[in-house]
């Protein structure tokens, strides 16, 4: 039997073999080691869009409307990165505003929040993106950003479409047209009171 002794080429290709291998491995069983859990990393899913402003990170913002020249509310989340309380000034179309309170190293979920942040109108048809203006108390520090609206198609978003109840002009016209309507009732009921008044003086005279 014969035994055949390798060469440097043949131990140099059996070295570069097995680091491949180990390579490779490392890949496969330690990439948790290297790389950050996802879970730990902020972005922002498909639908909504992000921005950053002075301490301040906004993530998948949405506005939630059934038309352009509907109520809409914006869903996301804002994060705080400050060690000071913050407001979040948001600026749509036709003037409207809304504002958001942030605390301090913490964050606001515009999704969960009881009280629902509108802008009205929303500024934008379903499915096409609006612009808006957003400030912060902290530096008054201001940017523009687009938001996309959607409306209910989807069903994740049905739920936080706005109600004719919680329209700011709803409430106001009802309002206004009780009040021109009592106003009408006195002054029929004016009219009528003089007009039956000199008719019994007129019959006593006779």
């Amino acid at each position: 039997m014969r035994f055949t002794a390798m060469n440097r080429g043949q131990r140099g290709k059996l070295a570069m073999a097995t680091a491949a291998l180990g390579i490779g491995l490392l890949s496969l069983t330690g990439c948790s080691y290297i790389n950050p859990q996802q879970t730990s990393v902020q972005y922002s899913a498909s639908d909504g869009t992000r921005t950053d402003l002075g301490p301040l990170q906004l993530r998948n913002f949405i506005i939630v409307a059934d038309g352009q020249d509907k109520p809409g509310r914006v869903i996301g989340a804002v994060y705080n990165t400050s060690s000071k309380d913050v407001v979040l000034t948001i600026k749509g179309a036709e003037g409207s505003q809304a504002e958001v309170p942030v605390k301090q190293n913490s964050h606001t979920m515009l999704n969960d929040s009881t009280a629902a942040v509108l802008l009205n109108p929303a500024g934008a048809k379903p499915g096409a993106m609006t612009e808006v203006t957003i400030s912060e108390s902290g530096t008054n520090m201001d940017a523009k950003f687009k938001v996309p609206v959607l409306d209910g198609t989807i069903v994740d978003y049905k739920t936080y479409l706005p109600t004719p109840e919680a329209t700011p002009s709803s409430t106001a016209t009802s309002s206004s047209t009780a009040t021109s309507s009592s106003t009408a009732t006195s002054s029929s009921t004016a009219t009528s009171t003089e007009t039956a008044t000199p008719t019994p003086s007129s019959t006593a005279g006779h």
